[in-house]
């Protein structure tokens, strides 16, 4: 199985190191050294990483053959792709790969249908799951402990615990209504107050 696990962004000095945007939870493997990397588009590549180091807190990659910035900046919007085995697994037992979450069941600790995982989106607070409604709708999900519970692969499913409108809107509708009356009410009870 294939995964991207970087694009290549702009040159980096002048003897052909770029920098990367990381796409992977676990670079020190995927982006070491002596790791050959197909690419998108595939006639930039293969690469093979000669070296890589943390600079002002982004990761910079020289490939073999690529001797100058000229050369480095051609590879700019590159993607990396490495060989994943499907059957591997990340060495934290709470960490998934996201070809293994895909396609997933999502549903409530009671059983109840929610859709099923199509996407997966890295944003830099959390990752999101993009779920499909049995209706066609779809509904992003945070994927943090909090709402997902659960991950069961053998079962093939996740389970969740929503908070109040995060799959249904009209309980957010609810909720926000029963603040507004209180707020309301507080506000009639203060300059009730004031009047007496």
């Amino acid at each position: 199985m294939q995964l991207v696990v970087a694009r290549i962004g702009r040159a980096h000095g002048i003897k052909g190191e770029v920098t990367v945007e990381v796409r992977t939870d676990e670079p020190e493997l995927r982006l070491a050294p002596g790791a050959v990397l197909a690419t998108e588009p595939a006639t930039a590549g293969p690469l093979t990483i000669e070296t890589g180091r943390v600079h002002s807190g982004r990761l910079l990659l020289r490939f073999e053959g690529v001797k100058d910035r000229t050369a480095a900046e051609a590879l700019r919007n590159t993607l990396l792709i490495a060989d994943v085995d499907p059957a591997e697994l990340p060495e934290d037992p709470e960490e998934f790969y996201d070809h293994q979450l895909m396609d997933l069941d999502v549903v409530l600790a009671d059983g109840t249908e929610i859709g099923r995982i199509i996407e997966i989106t890295h944003l830099p607070s959390q990752d999101l799951f993009i779920v499909e409604r049995p209706d066609g709708s779809e509904v992003m999900i945070p994927f943090v402990e909090e709402i997902v519970t659960e991950i069961d692969l053998e079962e093939q499913r996740a389970v969740i615990t929503p908070p109040p409108g995060l799959i249904d809107e009209s309980e957010a509708l609810v909720a926000s209504a029963r603040e507004d009356e209180a707020e309301s009410e507080a506000k009639e009870s203060a300059s009730k107050g004031k009047d007496a």
